[in-house]
């Protein structure tokens, strides 16, 4: 069996937790591990890295590579397939399928969400195993027996019985209250949104019930010709549900498509009042009097006082506070941040590079302070800025510094100035951790503020 594991998603519901550029499968909530990581290991529980696929944007390409440096998991380069845009998950499995039909000819397909969480047990296991043979004749979607009516989860209607399933009567949109309790109690499932395909036969029913998204890969030049031309269609809309070739193959295990915060708050354990508090950040605490059920996440000292069913989330740039049940709707708040070209949509505080992270840690009109951390034996690319200058100090480590045509090493304490429209580079040349205090002084403090010469990155 081959895996293809899907990574492109933003998590625009659980912002400021999630942002653009680091969103829901890369942040660490759940023990200190990614929920991408948590995907890779369930994946090479039945395909080997070589046979592992990842399509991702191409803008988390080396969040990518630093989670699975971190596990120890090396996959072949041309594995990891970058989408040009996002254009929904039909056309990243097909580009998925395409290739792994390149390199292995006809094959048994895991497509995996990188943004859930479950639980993988002897039932995990054997609903793969059975999906492995029905896939010769039917798409598999798992279908999780529910645990109780709700409102956040598509659900499947099962027919006729297979040998390990069902065949899919009907798809169902998420329902009101009244109507989920009707489905648990008829026997529905809760759509997973994993499944397993034959890649052969996925193409060809592509071919037939969707035939744009066929012609768009099939005729383009490459692929940044096919999602010019291809449509934005989910995998459940453009096939599933037009296929008369959909099975269900039950997962009985837990399982959480952390597709809100109402969703987080279920996954987290609570305490003797129903709260589920996540502490991050050194300063993180939370004191409660006579608070209950609530969800709080937070950087900082954060004190309830008798209130009730609140998710609080706190990332030190930005506060949200929402009602639990209301959680959905977090999502326009992220719309309303790219309406403005507020960057906290895209960005948290700490963003991370491939050579190490910067720390916003103050920022007015016309300056911005920042901590950067460059990793032993990293450093960042050649570059100017036209509408800033820069002052560095050295914190801890040595930086190699170039600033135009004169190069220097700084040591703790000592600092240097690069004028605006200066080109230059900071390097760590040492075996410890580079950290410089950056004072970005200027009329545009923008990130896109920035002129690359040469890069040990490939960034443009």
């Amino acid at each position: 069996m081959k895996t293809l594991i899907l990574a492109g998603g933003k998590g625009t519901r659980l912002w400021p937790l999630s942002r653009e550029l680091m969103p829901k499968q890369f942040i660490r909530i759940f023990d200190n591990t990614s929920l991408f990581q948590k995907t890779v290991e369930r994946a090479l529980k039945f395909s080997k890295p070589k046979e592992t696929f990842i399509v991702t944007n191409k803008e988390y390409k080396f969040r990518i590579l630093d989670d699975l440096k971190e596990l120890g998991i090396e996959l072949p380069k041309e594995n990891i397939l970058l989408e040009p845009v996002g254009k929904n998950t039909l056309p990243a499995i097909y580009w998925g399928m395409k290739v792994i039909e390149e390199n292995y000819g006809e094959s048994k397909v895991a497509v995996l969400p990188s943004d859930h969480l479950i639980k993988v047990n002897e039932n995990y296991i054997k609903a793969f195993e059975k999906a492995e043979k029905l896939a010769t004749n039917y798409f598999i979607t798992f279908g999780i027996k529910p645990t109780r009516p709700h409102t956040g989860y598509g659900y499947i209607k099962p027919g006729e019985r297979l040998e390990g399933g069902y065949k899919v009567d009907e798809f169902k949109e998420k329902p009101d209250y009244k109507t989920a309790k009707r489905y648990v109690e008829n026997g529905y499932y809760w759509n997973s949104g994993m499944f397993l395909f034959d890649s052969r036969l996925f193409i060809e029913e592509v071919k037939r019930v969707n035939p744009e998204v066929y012609q768009a890969f099939e005729e383009a030049e490459d692929v940044e010709k096919a999602y010019e031309k291809v449509p934005e269609v989910s995998v459940d809309y453009g096939v599933m549900e037009k296929t008369d070739k959909a099975a269900v193959v039950p997962l009985n295990t837990y399982w959480n498509d952390l597709g809100s915060f109402d969703a987080l708050y279920e996954a987290f354990e609570k305490d003797e009042s129903g709260n589920a508090i996540r502490i991050s950040g050194f300063k993180g605490d939370h004191i409660n009097i006579d608070s209950k059920n609530n969800l709080v996440i937070t950087e900082r000292l954060t004190a309830t006082v008798g209130v009730e069913g609140l998710v609080i989330i706190d990332t030190g740039d930005a506060l949200l506070v929402a009602k639990k049940g209301e959680t959905q709707k977090v999502k326009e708040v992220y719309k309303k941040l790219i309406e403005k070209r507020d960057e906290r949509a895209l960005v948290h505080r700490t963003a991370y590079r491939p050579w190490g992270s910067y720390t916003i840690l103050e920022e007015g009109e016309r300056y911005k302070i920042k901590r950067l951390t460059v990793l032993p034996n990293m450093r960042l690319s050649v570059q100017r800025h036209y509408h800033r200058s820069e002052h560095w100090v050295v914190v801890r480590g040595t930086a190699k510094v170039r600033i135009g045509d004169k190069e220097l090493l700084l040591r703790p304490g000592e600092s240097t100035f690069i004028p605006a429209g200066v080109i230059h580079r900071l390097e760590n040349p040492g075996k410890v951790t580079l950290e410089v205090i950056e004072t970005q002084i200027g009329e545009y403090l923008g990130e896109d503020d920035i002129e690359r010469f040469q890069d040990d990155f490939g960034r443009d």
